[in-house]
């Protein structure tokens, strides 16, 4: 079996913290939140880790040098989350296994369920697997549009649905599961053809499925391990929710 490595993508400024501290080093139960998605990679069987840093990148690498499975990429500006990946390829270089990225802004992951979608991957043979949840909550979050067949067709970011669209209450929690050598194969053909101008990592599934590339939406988590951290509303929030888990 070939060796998992996990990207994180922990660049953004996150102005809505109204804090100094880079996001994903504001602390959830005494533990800066990146740190716990660091331990469900971990826990799904990733070797390596690359954390993406950008907005204060040396305190972000401070923070975690301490770790010996850590490694670092710098998004010196931040065009997106696909641009965000791409700043890892001669991280990845060489790496023929598969490749889970990940958010470093939600604290409430588990490891068995990226586990199961590195399972999915290597079981189909995967390009890319999506994991997906349900809810209804779904406002400002990407939607699974599949055909009539349930195969997945597209994640389609909020602010570009339709309004059919707009209905779909299976969202992408943020994590995938990719084949390495078909990530960049995808990241080299995405464009920043949407309302933000940015290359969105979402779209590469698309393209890889287009291909005729195995793509899976995978509905193996719950929606509370998707919430990210945007405001310290939210940050409270996922305290409770960690402080209620057995």
């Amino acid at each position: 079996m070939s060796d998992t490595v996990a990207v994180v993508l922990a660049a953004g400024k996150s102005k809505r913290m109204q804090s100094e501290t880079p996001k994903v080093l504001h602390q959830a139960c005494g533990r800066p939140m990146i740190e716990y998605v660091l331990d469900a990679a971990r826990e799904a069987g990733a070797q390596r880790i690359i954390i993406v840093v950008g907005h204060k990148a040396d305190m972000v690498r401070e923070a975690l040098k301490h770790h010996p499975d850590v490694g670092f990429a710098l998004q010196a500006e931040q065009h997106g989350t696909g641009h965000a990946v791409m700043m890892c390829r001669d991280a990845l270089a060489g790496h023929d296994g598969p490749v889970l990225v990940l958010t470093g802004d939600t604290p409430l992951l588990r490891g068995s369920s990226l586990a199961a979608l590195l399972d999915e991957q290597r079981q189909h043979h995967a390009a890319c697997v999506v994991g997906t949840a349900q809810t209804d909550q779904n406002a400002g979050l990407g939607r699974i549009v599949r055909d009539e067949n349930g195969q997945f067709l597209r994640i389609t970011e909020h602010k570009d649905c339709s309004p059919e669209e707009l209905a779909i209450t299976e969202i992408n929690t943020g994590c995938f599961a990719y084949d390495c050598g078909a990530l960049f194969e995808a990241l080299d053909q995405i464009r920043p053809n949407n309302k933000q101008g940015e290359y969105y990592l979402t779209d590469c599934a698309e393209i890889l499925r287009k291909s005729g590339r195995p793509v899976i939406a995978a509905c193996k988590l719950d929606i509370t391990e998707a919430m990210g951290v945007n405001t310290q509303e939210q940050l409270a929030e996922v305290e409770r929710v960690m402080q209620s888990r057995d």
